[in-house]
């Protein structure tokens, strides 16, 4: 495989570092050092080491992907501040500003801040980004390459919008998968086989998410498509509808997980 990437170095490879570590490789890796020190790979064409000091003196990152948990940022951000002269730093940390992250790796660090989600392990996910006033075009172009490399990349000009997006975005494939769960068990509340009922679920769920994905028309018409009147539809979303049911509840999660979110600047 031709190398297109420069040289990357990857600070932690859980879930999410790793999905985006494998969009990578399809791209086709450069030079690409992972620091974990719980990672188990393999990780085919990168380099695994368990600590920072453990990097070589001459390697110089042209990106260092941030992917460790916010709580491990104070500890681990000061230890990459030797690379803030060239390396453009890409965080997907939740909820660390751009303001905290300079200041542990120097005012001058170009830093991008991205929230991805989960989808990106099967190269569908969404990603939000903000990218610093010290992030010049050429970095900016390589963060948006690494981050559209798990699926669709879009960039706003408020970093403030993170924390909604988080809320959003971030956490709405759980939101989607208890969707899925509660399906599930109301199917087989009916008297539906177990494994007929989980079938039925995932695709019903799956299958209305490629409908939309597909469709030019907007959620709500979509909705509106299904529910014939005075139908069995109509009558479950009456009860859905309620504003004590779903919508009040969809709008105080959203509004629960971007005050965490902010928690989280520290």
């Amino acid at each position: 495989m031709t190398e297109t990437l420069p040289p990357l170095l990857l600070i932690g490879c859980g879930k999410m570092g790793g999905a985006m570590l494998a969009g990578w490789r399809e791209k086709g890796l450069g030079e690409t050092i992972i620091v974990d020190p719980f990672a188990t790979g393999p990780f085919p064409g990168a380099t695994l080491l368990r600590d920072v000091a453990e990097i070589p003196a001459g390697f110089a990152p042209a990106a260092v992907i941030l992917a460790t948990k916010p709580q491990e940022a104070a500890a681990t951000l000061p230890l990459q501040a030797r690379f803030a002269g060239s390396a453009v730093f890409v965080s997907i940390m939740a909820g660390k500003t751009v303001a905290f992250m300079q200041g542990l790796l120097g005012q001058g660090a170009a830093v991008v801040r991205a929230m991805p989600n989960t989808p990106a392990a099967v190269r569908q996910g969404f990603t939000v980004a903000f990218a610093a006033p010290a992030v010049s075009a050429t970095q900016r172009a390589l963060a948006d390459t690494l981050l559209a490399a798990t699926g669709e990349i879009a960039w706003v000009e408020e970093e403030g919008l993170l924390d909604p997006v988080t809320a959003v975005s971030g956490g709405g494939p759980a939101y989607v998968f208890l969707l899925a769960e509660l399906l599930e068990r109301a199917a087989i509340e009916q008297g539906i086989p177990a494994d007929l009922a989980r079938r039925m679920a995932r695709s019903t769920v799956a299958g209305s998410g490629a409908l939309l994905a597909a469709s030019t028309e907007d959620a709500a018409q979509l909705r509106k498509n299904v529910t014939s009147p005075k139908g069995t539809t109509e009558r479950a979303l009456a009860v859905l509808m309620e504003e004590a049911a779903w919508p009040g509840h969809i709008s105080r999660a959203i509004a629960a997980a971007t005050a965490r979110s902010r928690e989280l600047a520290g």
